[in-house]
């Protein structure tokens, strides 16, 4: 059955219908500066389709929570979330087909980064039996995937642009159209922008934005002027959705209305200008205090001339060691080793701590490695990966010496970065002949709960035949590695993962 959701009307006043199931296929691209009405178009659309089709808007402002007033979308307040609470409760979203706003006021914008790219990725790995149709609705893009770096750290912004990626690249398969609206086509990534097959252009001012917006138009250069003279809520259709030739339409009214809103003037107060002057310069009650500027630093002292650094040189240099003093050092390189293992075992112990990058647990590490005052240089990131490894795939410190251990290494570093833990995991079943790992386990070790990019990954290891799975008349799943000569035990594929901590004080959706 055709679905056609009213847009509005086209500039010769017939309605201006979008095919939905068009849009699902092909996804949309909406741009316009601020005050264009793109936040009114985008408000349309989702009323329009409310009751047709499950929907998820990431709102960056908190404007679209309304919502759920009038059309039941559940709020879910990212601020309150954890990352990794956010990927379950997108895993929540597409089983039980509920639409949702998620909130994102509140949080900075790598926060907002963040707990986005956890929510898509919740949505993007959620079991193959719940990839329902959804639209996901991104408003402000160009904050989630950007053309450039920015003040955010670089990891924020590729976990990002790696979610927006997916979701406008790979999503389709999964159920998943993409919806994306930005102020900025210059600020928002490419690879992302050029995935849309349907475009709705508003006002423009910027040159460079007004010849992308022609380009992905099929317009010429000349006609890019007109995108200066629309007038609000106001846009420009193209797409197999909406129509094969640029058409203008007028967006039609909406039910609801966003919390901010457009700003009105307003008359003044009648202040007396004694009343103002005292407004303004006598303190009020509760203020901060005064900034007070911080004391300037003395000059540095002027460099040590070459003299006396050959001096210093020879002072600092150590003695030889006799056999006592060697053996104290190993001693207390020891009681290091276990120190740096027992702050790790704390890094791990947060339930979140599987489902974040290296280098956040990393930044963690050495963070409490200064509060307990652990003597001596920090491990550098490659050596702190290689403890992580094997602290993930749960081997103990006498394992990790065995010749063993040292081949499962090996074979490792030559795989994929995100596929180190998954190797060390089945290793450590291995060598220990215990259970195959179910495919709960293989997820968590990866990063993710879903059961589906468990068996994937564990697929694309026996593609490289780096493994290899056979299955039990009962069931059992069980893995060789060749690398080592070894397999692992009969194991439940299904079985629930045993480390896997408790959802009691999740989000849950009904």
């Amino acid at each position: 059955m055709k679905v056609g959701i009213d847009m509005g009307t086209t500039g010769a006043g017939t309605p201006a219908a979008l095919d939905l199931e068009e849009l699902l296929a092909t996804r949309l691209l909406v741009q316009g500066n601020s005050g264009s009405g793109k936040s009114h178009l985008l408000r349309r659309l989702i009323e329009q389709s409310a009751n047709w089709v499950q929907q998820a808007i990431l709102d960056p402002e908190g404007d679209f929570v309304t919502l759920a007033d009038r059309y039941g979308h559940v709020v879910v307040e990212a601020a309150d979330q954890s990352e990794g609470a956010l990927q379950r409760i997108a895993a929540r979203v597409r089983q039980h087909r509920v639409s949702v706003v998620l909130n994102l006021e509140g949080l900075d914008a790598e926060g907002q980064m963040r707990h986005a790219a956890a929510f898509l990725g919740g949505l993007f790995d959620a079991d193959r039996d719940h990839w329902y149709p959804m639209l996901v609705v991104v408003d402000e893009a160009q904050l989630f995937a950007p053309a450039a770096a920015g003040e955010v750290s670089d990891e924020a912004r590729k976990v990002s642009l790696g979610a927006m990626t997916n979701l406008m690249c790979r999503g389709r398969k999964r159920g998943l159209a993409g919806i994306i609206a930005t102020q900025r086509l210059a600020k928002l990534a490419k690879n992302v922008a050029a995935e849309a097959s349907n475009f709705l252009m508003g006002r423009t001012f910027l040159d460079i934005d007004m010849a992308r917006a022609a380009d992905l138009l099929g317009m010429e250069r000349r006609q890019a002027e007109m995108f200066r003279d629309l007038e609000r809520g106001h846009f420009v259709a193209l797409g197999p959705a909406l129509s094969r030739r640029p058409l203008p339409i007028r967006i039609g009214e909406v039910e609801t209305a966003g919390r901010t809103g457009s700003p009105r003037l307003m008359p003044l107060p009648d202040t007396p200008p004694e009343d103002a002057h005292g407004l303004i310069f006598a303190p009020g009650e509760a203020e901060p205090p005064p900034f007070q500027p911080p004391p300037r630093r003395p000059p540095p002292p002027p460099p040590p001339s070459t003299a006396e650094l050959l001096a210093q040189l020879a002072a600092a240099r150590p003695a030889a060691a006799t056999p006592e003093v060697e053996a104290e050092s190993e001693e207390r390189a020891a009681e290091r080793d276990a120190a740096l293992d027992a702050i790790l075992r704390e890094v791990l112990a947060d339930p979140e701590a599987a489902y974040r990058s290296v280098a956040v647990l990393y930044q963690d590490f050495l963070v409490r490695c200064r509060i307990r005052a652990v003597g001596g240089r920090p491990p550098d990131l490659p050596a702190f990966r290689r403890r992580l490894a094997a602290a993930r795939a749960g081997v103990e410190a006498d394992a990790a010496a065995a010749p063993e251990w040292d081949r499962a290494l090996a074979v490792a570093a030559d795989l994929p970065e995100d596929l180190h833990g998954l190797y060390l995991l089945l290793a450590r079943a291995a060598l220990e002949g215990a259970p195959c790992p179910s495919d709960a386990e293989v997820a968590r070790v990866c990063g993710s709960r879903s059961p589906g990019r468990a068996r994937r990954l564990l697929g694309y290891l026996e593609q490289r035949d780096v493994i290899v799975l056979r299955t039990e008349r009962g069931g059992g799943r069980i893995i060789a590695l060749p690398g080592l000569g070894r397999e692992t035990a009969p194991g439940d594929p299904a079985a629930p993962d045993r480390d896997e901590p408790g959802d009691d004080d999740l989000f849950a959706v009904a």
